[in-house]
Order: C-alpha cells, then sequence, then structure tokens
C-alpha cells in the first residue's frame, strides 16, 4: 500500500499540479485568451469521505457476493483462488483500477459466505460472534489511531513489513504441507501453555490478529498521509481494497480462534 501511496505523491506533485517556469508562464501570458474547455483542469484531491465511501460500497457489494457464497458454499474455494489472483494484480498495477476492486470484494463475498456456511454448520451462531467480534476490534483500532495511542512510524511499518511477510510465508508452505499429508499442518498440532493443552492454531491465529490489527492502524496513518499530500481521489479506491483486505484477514483469523475454543467444549 505504501508504494501506492507514494505513486499518489508524485501524481499530486507532477508537473500538471506544480508552478509554471517563468518561461511558461510568459508564454501563456502572450498566449490568446482561451475558453474555460481548453484550461487543463486539477484531479480533485482525496478527502476522507471518499474512502469511506467507496469502503462502504464494496462492504455493500461483499455482503451481496457473502450471500451467495452462504447458499451455495461449494464456490467459496474458486471464489478464494480467483480472489488472490485479482488482489495480486490489484497490488502490482500502477494505477488505481475501480472495476478490478469491485471484483474483488464481489469474490471475496462468495469465499466469505461459503466458509462462513462451513464453520456455522459445525458451530451455530459462531458467524454472528466472529463479525461482532471483527467490527469491535476495528473500533478498537480506529481509536487507537484516532486518539494517537499508537503512532504509526518508519520503525512500525518496517517491523509490520517484515512480520506479515513472514507470516505470508508460513501460510502458504503450510498450506501446502496440509494438502501434501492431508491434515491441518502446523495448526492442528497440540500444545500446552501453563498446563492447558491447546492447538497451535490459536497462537497462531491469535498472532495474525495482532498483526491484521496493526495492518488496520497503518492503513488509517496511509489514508491521512494521502490526503495531507493531495494525492487524486482516483486513489480512494485503493484504499478501500487495502481496508477490505485487512478486515476480512481479521475475520477470518477471529473465525478460527473461535472455531478452536468451540471445539475444544
Amino acid at each position: 500500500m505504501g508504494r501506492m501511496v507514494k505513486q499518489g505523491v508524485r501524481d499530486a506533485r507532477s508537473p500538471q499540479y506544480t508552478d509554471m517556469d517563468a518561461a511558461r508562464l510568459q508564454e501563456m501570458y502572450s498566449a490568446p485568451a482561451a475558453g474555460p474547455e481548453a484550461r487543463p483542469q486539477k484531479e480533485r484531491a482525496l478527502q476522507f469521505d471518499d474512502v469511506i465511501m467507496k469502503t462502504a460500497i464494496n462492504f455493500a457489494i461483499l455482503l451481496v457476493g457473502a450471500a451467495v457464497g452462504w447458499m451455495v458454499p461449494i464456490l467459496g474455494l474458486p471464489a478464494m483462488l480467483v480472489g488472490l489472483v485479482l488482489a495480486l494484480i490489484i497490488c502490482f498495477k500502477k494505477e488505481p483500477s475501480k472495476g478490478l476492486v469491485i471484483a474483488y470484494s464481489a469474490v471475496e463475498g462468495v469465499f466469505l459466505g461459503g466458509i462462513s456456511a462451513l464453520f456455522d454448520a459445525m458451530y451455530p451462531g459462531i458467524v454472528v460472534q466472529a463479525v461482532l467480534a471483527t467490527l469491535s476490534v476495528a473500533a478498537v483500532c480506529f481509536g487507537l489511531y484516532k486518539f494517537r495511542i499508537v503512532r504509526v512510524t518508519s520503525g512500525f511499518n518496517k517491523f509490520l513489513l517484515f512480520a506479515v511477510g513472514g507470516y505470508a510465508v508460513f501460510s502458504l508452505v503450510n498450506f501446502v504441507f496440509a494438502m501434501a499429508t492431508g491434515t491441518g499442518g502446523a495448526r492442528t498440532m497440540e500444545i500446552s501453555i501453563m498446563g492447558i493443552d491447546m492447538p497451535l492454531g490459536i497462537l497462531i491465529s491469535g498472532i495474525a490478529v495482532i498483526l491484521a490489527s496493526m495492518t488496520l492502524i497503518s492503513d488509517f496513518n496511509q489514508v491521512e498521509v494521502a490526503v495531507q499530500n493531495q494525492v487524486p481521489e482516483k486513489y480512494s479506491w485503493f484504499f478501500a481494497f487495502s481496508l477490505m483486505t485487512t478486515l476480512i484477514w481479521l475475520y477470518i483469523e477471529i473465525l478460527r480462534i473461535l472455531s478452536y475454543i468451540r471445539g475444544g467444549d
């Protein structure tokens, strides 16, 4: 996300948005008057409301997709794969794409709906608990950032970059191992902490929830930096994508923790 913010700042500071040199100004002064249609228009700068509105739109689309996935859970796996591909494309594009972000929210909704239906079949009521917990954590993270209880520094972002990268590598390796062995991978291993036996998955998902919460705080900071630097409004779609991705990750990890707890009852 930091790369996209930097690109937005560069766009905001490109020649079409900055002061012209004296020669160019003299040339324009000497030229005949032009009508309004001939004058270059500066793209509107990003505002917080833009990000809020785009995030709300994508959240609504995700809910529609989730309804489809809930009714047809078998669509969850292919939707997850498609969502992964779309996320990679969005992240590596130089310009934000409204269509890709909307498509991502739709397929991720199908994935969440499918996986939520399966979890709810095993543990009735767990989805409502996970949703409420996710919203509560998101609200706490916003409060921590809003009141500067947690400050986002360069060190904070560097730690987050390496920590999330390490978790992503672990998750990929564990997924391949689980598929190859037909087991749940490292998450199903039993550990004992202070005499209490529990699946290793609780500890792993607990760490993931912390990382997702930190990522959410970093997302808030990136939006604020972008607004302060007056990046073009079109980048609101990318910020909405980033927020949605973090919230989806947070929800999945909370869902996992609750399933481990419910499974041990």
